[in-house]
């Protein structure tokens, strides 16, 4: 897997990348200095549901067209792969179901060289993990105890919801830094990032090198109910049907060609030249992150202000793709139906083709994160199948496939406070390492980082990390991981694809 010889448990049989294109060819997909500044926001910013709009607009008529592109004289076989797909979920919502929470599969972080077949099993089908005591709970808790004071000192700072904050617009304090740049951190993504490969043998991404996000943290107070993200998906919404979208990647075809059980999640060389910010969302994501994440900051469970999860990472990416080209022939049954109603109208034959395209995708805005509900996406039963991670402690490293459907509680149900930092797992990638060229800039500034609400963000805030702190808190990898240190592109254990990308990711930087 990606150059790295495989230890204990971990996979061995993956593709490898090597070079063969030139490497200045994997440039033109995206380019960071082109990209326009955010307006001022918060996190409300990346939804519909949490942003003034509230609903979202009828879609243009553009996207009826793309959709009969997508369908072009594949009509009989989407239907028989819906029919297909339709007949497995019922199959898994079932054993969610009766699983909950211990559907998640966790490991310590001591064990990660040696990571049980089961485990791997598990994360590669459900598509979220726990791995357990990432770091010591004195220290994580200390985090949260020092950004605290952070935020006490910066009266300020700019969170959401406005008269009761639960998330904060917070990204260089040093707390944030220490924590994502922590050596066992690094590791920890550098573990899960290895579950990854590339069918593509010239696919220029070297996921043995972590490259850090700067994202905000929660500190979600008991009885909160504010900050109650709905089940959505990140990394875009309507890119993901659209040719210059995730299409520049071909990272859905096989779905779209009527084999959904062909779809491999797990293949980052279809990602690579994928766009997931067609239209520069105040909150939208242009990073490729593999995995996004969180460090538990405190003790929390289910109902307690924490994660809920979708684990049917395949099947639910093939059903919201597929979703927006059928429609029920009977109407939903409604409040409360019963049993026979609801199982009569969620049958395969009770769905067929649109008779004519609508521009439709449910859930999908331009700009905004996909979102999910039960009324628009009947077949997921959203409201059994989202289920909590397990009991977290500081310390642990909650991770989840950047496809993975996921919510926040409605009600923080708990009596202490539900509190995460955010830290994705971000691979080298050409396009990558240009966007923490740009995010640099911001940390020197103190402005937020580019894929974020704009403003003045910390700039004029007390305490916030510098170069100098961040010499003194931080090791070279952590320093390379930012954008600050050459990386190593000569390495004697490097494969040629690694290798020709580490160059790349130099001259990025200028080095």
């Amino acid at each position: 897997m990606f150059g790295v010889k495989p230890k204990g448990g971990l996979p061995a049989k993956v593709s490898r990348p090597f070079a063969g294109k030139s490497h200045s060819a994997s440039l033109t997909r995206f380019s960071t200095s082109t990209r326009r500044s955010r307006k001022e926001g918060d996190i409300s910013s990346v939804f519909v549901s949490l942003s003034s709009q509230k609903e979202a607009a009828p879609l243009d008529s553009r996207f009826a067209e793309q959709k009969k592109r997508l369908l072009a004289d594949r009509s009989d076989k989407i239907k028989e792969s819906w029919d297909r797909l339709l007949h497995r979920l019922r199959e898994e919502t079932g054993t969610i179901k009766k699983c909950g929470p211990s559907i998640v599969p966790s490991i310590d972080f001591k064990d990660i060289h040696a990571a049980p077949e089961h485990f791997q099993k598990e994360l590669r089908k459900r598509g979220v993990a726990v791995v357990r005591g990432v770091l010591p709970e004195y220290e994580a808790r200390g985090y949260k105890e020092a950004t605290e004071a952070y935020v006490a000192a910066n009266p300020g700072t700019k969170a959401y919801p406005p008269n009761d904050p639960q998330v904060f617009e917070l990204y260089w304090s040093k707390a944030q830094m220490q924590a994502r740049f922590h050596p066992n951190m690094l590791e920890t993504q550098r573990f899960l990032m290895r579950f990854w490969h590339s069918s593509d043998p010239n696919a220029l991404v070297s996921p043995q090198h972590p490259l850090s996000y700067a994202d905000r943290l929660r500190i979600r107070q008991p009885g909160d109910t504010g900050f109650a993200l709905g089940p959505h998906i990140d990394g875009g919404s309507c890119e993901r049907w659209e040719d210059k979208g995730y299409g520049l990647g071909d990272v859905y075809k096989s779905i779209f060609q009527g084999q959904w059980e062909d779809y491999n999640p797990w293949d980052a060389s279809t990602r690579i030249p994928a766009v997931a910010d067609l239209y520069n969302g105040a909150g939208a994501c242009s990073m490729f992150r593999m995995f996004q994440g969180w460090l538990g900051l405190s003790h929390t469970g289910p109902n307690e202000g924490t994660l809920m999860v979708n684990p049917l990472l395949s099947m639910a990416t093939a059903y919201t793709l597929l979703r927006p080209f059928f429609r029920p022939t009977t109407a939903h049954p409604g409040d409360n139906p019963s049993r026979i109603a609801t199982e009569t109208f969620l049958e395969p034959s009770n769905w067929q083709l649109e008779d004519q395209t609508s521009s439709k995708l449910e859930g999908a805005t331009p700009g905004y994160a996909q979102e999910l509900n039960s009324v628009l996406h009947p077949h997921l039963e959203l409201e059994k199948t989202m289920v909590h991670v397990p009991k977290i402690a500081p310390g642990d490293y909650v991770a989840w496939h950047c496809d993975t459907i996921h919510a926040v509680d409605k009600v923080h149900q708990g009596t202490g406070d539900s509190s995460v930092m955010y830290i994705p797992a971000c691979p080298v990638t050409a396009a990558n390492v240009e966007y923490v060229k740009r995010q640099k800039s911001d940390f020197l500034a103190g402005t937020p980082p580019p894929d974020f609400p704009g403003g003045i963000g910390e700039s004029a805030h007390v305490g916030r990390t510098t170069l100098e702190d961040l010499k003194s808190l931080t090791t070279q990898e952590g320093m390379r991981a930012f954008g600050l240190e050459k990386w190593d592109s000569e390495n004697k254990d490097l494969l040629p694809g690694q290798r020709c990308v580490l160059k790349t990711a130099n001259e990025i930087l200028g080095y």
